[in-house]
């Protein structure tokens, strides 16, 4: 059983604002309004815009706005995956934050990558940003082999291109 609640402290009523149906509606809203309004549809908001420039400069000077202080590999992780799911380009944030040097594989890394992973559920793409290459992701168990991946198929080494010799000739 819970305890009684003290008399003298105001009741606080829950807030529904983060519920996934209360933010679907504001997002309709927001589309809605910018149809009649005739701006273009599908662009960012000013909110979202201004999120995004946020992020990127975040980003690119390693610090968070808020605390000043350097970013940790899971908030980098947490920007990126942000960043990609407002739709912004690989490319653009990889000018933003190079992505860091490769880590070295270890047990101790495989593991918390795959613990991490199966929190977090992070795309592939944001990890070389914290210095997790493809090798290190397919040695988790995160991202399958090539010849593991649907519709892809391993070449072998008598279909592998061949080089042009010197005198052009193929």
């Amino acid at each position: 059983m819970s305890e009684p609640r003290d008399r003298s402290e105001p009741r606080r009523a829950k807030s529904r604002r983060a519920a996934p149906d209360v933010v679907d509606k504001r997002r309709a809203a927001r589309r809605f309004n910018a149809l009649l309004e005739g701006r273009v549809a599908g662009g960012l908001d000013g909110r979202t815009e201004k999120r995004r420039a946020r992020l990127l400069a975040e980003l690119e000077s390693g610090v968070s706005r808020a605390t000043k202080r350097p970013l940790k590999p899971i908030e980098v992780l947490l920007r990126v995956q942000a960043l990609l799911e407002i739709g912004e380009s690989t490319a653009s944030i990889r000018r933003a934050c190079r992505p860091a040097r490769a880590v070295a594989p270890t047990s101790e890394i495989l593991d918390g990558l795959r613990s991490l992973h199966e929190a977090y559920g992070f795309p592939p793409e944001v990890y070389p940003f914290v210095g997790v290459d493809e090798a290190l992701l397919r040695a988790a168990g995160i991202t399958p082999a090539i010849s593991e991946r649907p519709g892809v198929r391993a070449a072998s080494p008598r279909e592998a291109p061949t080089r042009l010799r010197r005198g052009g000739a193929a």
